[in-house]
C-alpha cells in the first residue's frame, strides 16, 4: 500500500541561510513564489531563524513586511517560521509576556506553523511560546534538537517528545542541525515516537547535508513513519544546506512511498534559484563539500567559519585544529548542550578563547550564564570547578529554575525605549523589533524610509578585538598585561577582560 511524504521546503528561509548567510532579498525570492505556492508543499519555511536578524542588519527590510509579502504572494500554502523558545529570535530570553505577544503579532501577520525549540532541549524554555500558538489556533510543532554525546540516548528522545506531546503540540520535528543523525539512528527515533506517542503523532525530520549519509537517513525516517520531511530545492541544497527536494522525489519512486510534488513546479523553482545564486557568490559558504569530520566534533560548517574568522584576528588562524579539539570538551564542561544556536556560537567562543588565552582565563558573560543555567538546564553536569570560576565573572550564583521565571515583565518598558527612537512608527511590531536587536533597531528605523537593500554587506563573524591593549602574540606566549577586548556574538557587543596568569 503507497503512503504519501509530505514536504516542507526550506529555500525561502533555511536554504539560502545555510549557504549564502541570510543575505537573499526579497525581490530575488518573490518571482519563485508563484511556482512554490502551487508545488504542493506541506509547507514553506519562509521566516525565523536569522532572517529576522538579517532583514534589519544588513537589507534595510522591515521582516514582518517579509512575513506580509509572503503571506500574499503564497496563498495556498501553510507559511512556517523557526522560533527559539524563549529567545524569540534573539539571543536572551524574554519575559512571557513579550513571547506570548510576539506570537500573536506572528499570527496575525500570517504565520501557520510555529517550529519551537530550545537550544538546551530544556522543555520549560519552550512551554510558553507552544502554548500561545496554540491559543491563536495555528499549528504548534514542538522540537527536539538531535546531537550526539555519551549522555544522548534515543529513549531520552523520545522521553522529550512524550513531553512535548503532553504539552498538547500538533506535530513533533526532530531537528538535526549539524547533519549527526545517522540512517539507523532516524529509524529507531521515529519508531520509538511513534510507538510512544501514537501512530497518529506526526513527526517531521529536519536534517542538513553536510555530512553526507542524510538523504539515507530520510529515507529509513520514511520507513519508520516520518510524515513529513524538510529538503531545499536543489540549486539552494547540499553543503552545509540540505538534501534536494528533487532527489527526494526521485528517490522514493517505485518504493511505495509518493510524495504531491510537482516535477515541472520545482524545474521553475530550481532554474530561477539557479539564476539567482551566483549574484550571493561572496557570501557563500566556503565548506560546500562532505565534512564528515562533523560526526567527531559535531562542528557545523558555519561555526567553524566563524571561529576561523576570530583566530584570523588574533593572528591565530594555525590553531584552528586546536579549536576544533577544544570545542567537545567545553561542550562537555557546559554539560553537552547540542550545538545550535545560540549555544553553538557560545561554546565555540569559549573554545577559541581557552586556546588564546588559557582554560578559562577568559569568559564571555553568555558562557558564564550557560554555565550558571541561565539558558537552562542541560542533559548532563557542568564542571563545578568552572562554575564557579562562572559564578566570580557574572557575580551572581547559579539557578535551577525556569530562567524565565526570573525576569519582570518587559513590555511597557520596551515600548517606551522603541517610541524614543527616531522612525519607530510604535507599532507592536515595531517594539519587538527593538526587542529583539536594540542597537540594530535604532539603526534600521532611522533608515527604513529608503527601503531593502538587495545584497548587503559583508557577513560579521563573531570575533575578539582588543582595545588599547595589543593582542596576546596569536596565543603563543602568557597574557602579560591587562587585555580587554570587545566580543561580538550574535550582534550583540560584550566587553571581556584577560588578566595576566
Amino acid at each position: 500500500m503507497s503512503r504519501t511524504i509530505e514536504v516542507t521546503e526550506l529555500a525561502l528561509r533555511d536554504g539560502h541561510q545555510s549557504l549564502l548567510a541570510t543575505r537573499m532579498a526579497m525581490e530575488d525570492m518573490a518571482p519563485a513564489c508563484a511556482d512554490v505556492d502551487a508545488a504542493g508543499f506541506w509547507s514553506v519555511e519562509c521566516w525565523g531563524g536569522a532572517t529576522y536578524d538579517s532583514c534589519i542588519r544588513y537589507l534595510n527590510e522591515d521582516p514582518w513586511e517579509r512575513l506580509r509579502t509572503f503571506r500574499k504572494l503564497l496563498p495556498n500554502s501553510r507559511l512556517q517560521m523557526l522560533l527559539r523558545g524563549q529567545n524569540l529570535l534573539g539571543y536572551r530570553h524574554y519575559e512571557d509576556g513579550v513571547v506570548e505577544r510576539f506570537v500573536e503579532k506572528s499570527a496575525e501577520n500570517g504565520m501557520d506553523v510555529f517550529r519551537v525549540f530550545d537550544a538546551l532541549n530544556d522543555v520549560r524554555n519552550v512551554r510558553t511560546s507552544l502554548e500561545a500558538v496554540r491559543r491563536t489556533g495555528k499549528h504548534a510543532q514542538g522540537t527536539i534538537c538531535y546531537t550526539t554525546s555519551p549522555l544522548h540516548t534515543i529513549e531520552r528522545f523520545v522521553d522529550m517528545a512524550e513531553q512535548l506531546k503532553e504539552l498538547g503540540c500538533d506535530s513533533i520535528c526532530i531537528k538535526d542541525m549539524a547533519a549527526l543523525l545517522r540512517p539507523q539512528p532516524a529509524y529507531d527515533l521515529v519508531s520509538g515516537i511513534k510507538e510512544r506517542c501514537g501512530d497518529d503523532t506526526q513527526v517531521h525530520v529536519h536534517v542538513h547535508a553536510t555530512t553526507g549519509v542524510t538523504m539515507v537517513s530520510l529515507m529509513k525516517a520514511i520507513e519508520a513513519g516520518a510524515d513529513v520531511v524538510d529538503t531545499s530545492i536543489s540549486s539552494l541544497s547540499l553543503g552545509p544546506g540540505h538534501n534536494p527536494t528533487e532527489a527526494l522525489v526521485e528517490m522514493l519512486q517505485g518504493t511505495g512511498y509518493t510524495t504531491r510534488l510537482d516535477k515541472g513546479r520545482l524545474l521553475k523553482i530550481k532554474e530561477h534559484f539557479a539564476s539567482v545564486r551566483p549574484r550571493y557568490a561572496e557570501f557563500e559558504s566556503k565548506f560546500l563539500g562532505v565534512e564528515t569530520e562533523i560526526f567527531d566534533s559535531q562542528i557545523p560548517g558555519g561555526m567553524i567559519s566563524n571561529m576561523e574568522s576570530q583566530l584570523r584576528q588574533q593572528g591565530a588562524v594555525d590553531r584552528l585544529k586546536e579549536v576544533l579539539a577544544e570545542v567537545p570538551r567545553v561542550r562537555e564542561t557546559a554539560g553537552f548542550p547540542p550545538l545550535v544556536t545560540p549555544s553553538s556560537q557560545i561554546v565555540g567562543t569559549q573554545a577559541v578563547f581557552n586556546v588564546l588565552m588559557g582554560r578559562y582565563k577568559a569568559m564571555t558573560g553568555e558562557f558564564a550564564d550557560l554555565m550558571l543555567g541561565y539558558y537552562g538546564e542541560t542533559i548532563g553536569p557542568r564542571d563545578p570547578a568552572v562554575i564557579e570560576l562562572a559564578v566570580q565573572h557574572a557575580k551572581k550564583e547559579a539557578i535551577t529554575g525556569r530562567p524565565a521565571d526570573l525576569l519582570k515583565p518587559e513590555w511597557d518598558e520596551l515600548r517606551r525605549q522603541a517610541g524614543a527612537l527616531p522612525g519607530c512608527n510604535d507599532s507592536d511590531e515595531d517594539v519587538l523589533t527593538h526587542a529583539m536587536f536594540p542597537q540594530v533597531a535604532a539603526k534600521f528605523f532611522a533608515t527604513r524610509d529608503k527601503g531593502p537593500k538587495n545584497l548587503g554587506s559583508s557577513p560579521t563573524a563573531a570575533v575578539a578585538q582588543p582595545v588599547g591593549g595589543g593582542k596576546p602574540n596569536g596565543g603563543k606566549h602568557p597574557v602579560d598585561r591587562r587585555i580587554d577586548y570587545k566580543v561580538t556574538i550574535g550582534g550583540k557587543q560584550h566587553q571581556v577582560t584577560v588578566e595576566p596568569a
